[in-house]
């Protein structure tokens, strides 16, 4: 349930309010006016594009923010079902100490519902009383920090299902069984990619903030509505091509185009990988190397409101382990439980998050039901469902980055280059610290306007 990292991979067991309290919240970029007389486009209203645009117009310059959605936020969105807040994409401020999205939580006013990774049941139908074997999950843990550790030390790079098999070849069937449960649990659904894809040699490598996991009350959606009071942000105009030149750049719309001193480039990797965007003269062959090394992941949520709570709601998480046949939603959270709603929230990441991306809802729902039902026998049809499809969404491609195979963490430093002085990059794929984060888009949103104000500020 928690990150896998090099240094606890074994201990790994298991809108509205927010713009009224923007005045609480001080500009990011302090005020200078650094950028005065420039004209800075930014390329989309995600919480990197948002907080660019942001620290520039602080600054002293104007920018114009241009979102191809009728919506700002994009992967970081709360819809409201029946008055419950679902988070159809970020859901946590991870790691809450000294945490960027923390210190803006807390100026915006906003609440936290702390969550605990500790505060969790698991089961395992092939068990006598049908509950999770604590000792026998450790042993299984082991087995596959061991392995992990060999791949970490390697000669070549190596896809984390060679790492998975080899945990569990040789191991007691029901060992064997437990090494896959960890893998979908603590990897795949952690990192968004499958194991065919994930590099055994950087999959986990990024920072992390202590102090425990947080959800915002009311929504994370509440944090891109912070952050876009006060600014130009045109919506439903998806930019089709970028040209630079020595004096500018033009930002094409549909029929229009915009002139500017510089642009910042915040949509996802998925999108950049889709080439939508025409840049001429092309983006530098070290760049498009990154773009195309670096992976994207599919991490779906389905959400099951049913009439009233059968399951455990005394608990953060329900762990299942997968039985032979079923589908790996292995990870269910009680999301409804600080509100007293009866709604469960579950994962499907990696191959799993990429065949949800083609399904319709019914098929979806049926496979999940499956899982959860081995858990829950008596677990009646849901009264209403919701599904989130990332990786076929036009504006997305996918949920957030990864590390595949042969990939290197100097990709993402790559990506975070200037090109030029008047076009930069910025988006979670571009932050080698703090990647596949909301944490992580906040911080490539402030250097990516540093950067424009380092080039063309006075």
């Amino acid at each position: 349930m928690t990150a896998i990292t090099r240094r606890q991979f074994a201990g790994g067991t298991m809108g509205v309010a927010a713009a009224a309290a923007l005045a609480a919240c001080a500009p990011l970029g302090g005020g200078s006016t650094r950028g005065d007389g420039l004209t800075v486009v930014v390329v989309g209203a995600g919480v990197a594009g948002l907080t660019a645009a942001r620290d520039l117009q602080a600054a002293g310059a104007t920018v114009i923010v241009l979102e191809a959605r009728d919506r700002i936020g994009g992967r970081t969105v709360t819809e409201v079902r029946e008055g419950f807040p679902l988070d159809l994409g970020a859901s946590w401020i991870h790691g809450v100490d000294g945490n960027p999205v923390s210190a803006l939580v807390a100026d915006a006013r906003l609440g936290t519902i702390p969550t605990d990774v500790e505060s969790a049941v698991g089961y395992d139908i092939e068990t006598a009383d049908g509950l999770l074997d604590d000792a026998l999950l450790a042993r299984a843990a082991a087995r596959l920090d061991e392995a992990v550790q060999r791949g970490y030390d390697a000669e070549v790079d190596q896809p984390l299902q060679v790492i998975v098999d080899a945990a569990a070849s040789g191991a007691p069937a029901d060992q064997a069984r437990l090494v896959r449960y960890l893998a979908a649990s603590a990897i795949e659904d952690e990192y968004a990619g499958p194991l065919s894809e994930l590099s055994a040699y950087w999959f986990d490598e990024a920072e992390a903030y202590g102090g425990g996991d947080a959800m915002i009350d009311g929504g994370y959606g509440q944090v891109p509505a912070v952050l876009a009071e006060g600014l130009d942000v045109r919506l439903s105009s998806p930019v089709t091509a970028i040209a630079l030149s020595d004096d500018g750049v033009s930002v094409t719309v549909a029929s229009a185009t915009i002139e500017a001193d510089a642009v910042i480039v915040t949509v996802p990797l998925g999108v950049l990988r889709q080439g939508a965007i025409a840049v001429d003269p092309p983006l530098p062959a070290e760049h498009q190397a990154a773009i195309a090394g670096l992976g994207m992941g599919s991490l779906n949520k389905v959400f099951l409101r049913f009439d009233s709570v059968f399951w455990d709601d005394d608990v953060d998480w329900i762990g299942i382990v997968p039985p032979a046949g079923v589908d790996p939603w292995v990870d269910w959270v009680t999301i409804g439980r600080a509100a007293g709603a009866p709604v469960l929230l579950g994962f499907a990441a990696g191959d799993l998050g990429r065949w949800v991306d083609a399904q319709p809802d019914a098929a979806v729902v049926a496979s999940a039901l499956t899982a959860l039902r081995t858990a829950y026998p008596g677990a009646p049809e849901p009264l209403e469902v919701l599904v989130t499809r990332w990786g076929a969404d036009p504006y997305a491609g996918g949920s957030y980055s990864f590390a595949a195979v042969g990939s290197d963490p100097a990709m993402r430093d790559t990506l975070a280059e200037p090109v030029g002085e008047r076009l930069v990059l910025a988006g979670e794929a571009t932050s080698r610290e703090h990647p596949s984060t909301v944490h992580g888009a906040l911080l490539s949103g402030q250097r990516a306007a540093a950067a424009v104000l380092d080039a063309l500020g006075a």
